[in-house]
């Protein structure tokens, strides 16, 4: 069996958070690639985001992304529980999880990650806003579903179901 690229954007956000949980437990099987993608501002003064600002970073492993210093250097808050999640699932369903750091609107660097790494499906969370707050600020799963050349699952928090 040939292993998949899963993406899933990851802003550390409850809402990308509980899209991560949700692809472990429902996309992941044994042996695929999960790359978590992450997109800052444009504005970051990091060393990296000036060398990386037009293709992203290199993928970076797990191991090293778990590393003290690491996120730091590419603008990105390190997130305890995110990290534990993700050692723990990728040694139980033998998973090779690499993190990609973009930098500029998310909109269209999740897009350009579809097909630089390239993807085989997408998962996004859902922030819940409403239709005239999605109208006015953009919605980033929106662009996706609209724009990716894979498939796209659009994760809600169950807080947002309610």
């Amino acid at each position: 069996m040939t292993s998949r690229r899963i993406g899933v954007a990851l802003d550390f956000s409850a809402g990308s958070k509980y899209a991560l949980e949700w692809a472990l437990k429902h996309v992941a099987k044994e042996g695929d690639h999960l790359i978590c993608i992450v997109v800052n501002q444009r504005t970051s003064p990091h060393r990296e985001m000036r060398m990386w600002e037009d293709g992203g970073s290199p993928l970076i492993p797990l191991s090293e992304f778990a590393s003290d210093g690491v996120p730091a250097k590419y603008g990105v808050s390190q997130d305890t529980h995110t990290l534990c999640l993700l050692e723990c699932e990728a040694h139980e369903k033998q998973l090779e999880v690499m993190f990609k750091i973009y930098w500029g609107d998310a909109r269209e660097k999740v897009c350009d990650a579809v097909v630089d790494l390239p993807l085989d499906c997408i998962v996004l969370g859902s922030r819940g806003y409403g239709k005239l707050k999605r109208s006015r600020l953009g919605s980033v799963s929106n662009y996706v579903v609209n724009n990716a050349s894979c498939r796209v699952t659009i994760v809600n928090s169950p807080s947002d179901i309610l």
